[in-house]
């Protein structure tokens, strides 16, 4: 299992530690120290559409309206950190987020 995000965000952490404690090797990637290639912005982007940039994010909130407007996998490649975490990929899924449904999904 491989986990996309930023060892500074605390949702990343706990995804983490979670999937952890329940036995699952988890091979984190910090997208600030390794950014995404473009294979893998296009295949996350094809998975969540505009759900992969997130509009809330500090790192959206400082860019300029010509940064906001362009394509997806632009910004993604300009700006790693506006890519909404964590991405986790299993070996049949990738999801996106910690959330209730991602949960359920991921842990026993």
């Amino acid at each position: 299992m491989r986990l996309f995000g930023l060892q500074t965000c605390d949702t990343c952490r706990k995804a983490r530690k979670a999937l952890e404690s329940t036995g699952n090797t988890v091979e984190f990637i910090d997208v600030r120290a390794a950014p995404l290639n473009a294979e893998t912005r296009q295949r996350f982007l094809a998975a969540f559409g505009e759900a992969l940039i997130n509009r809330r994010s500090t790192t959206w909130k400082t860019l300029s309206d010509d940064e906001k407007a362009m394509p997806p996998l632009d910004l993604l490649a300009h700006h790693p950190t506006v890519m909404k975490r964590p991405v986790i990929e299993t070996e049949h899924d990738l999801n996106l987020g910690w959330d209730a449904k991602v949960q359920a999904a991921l842990l026993p």
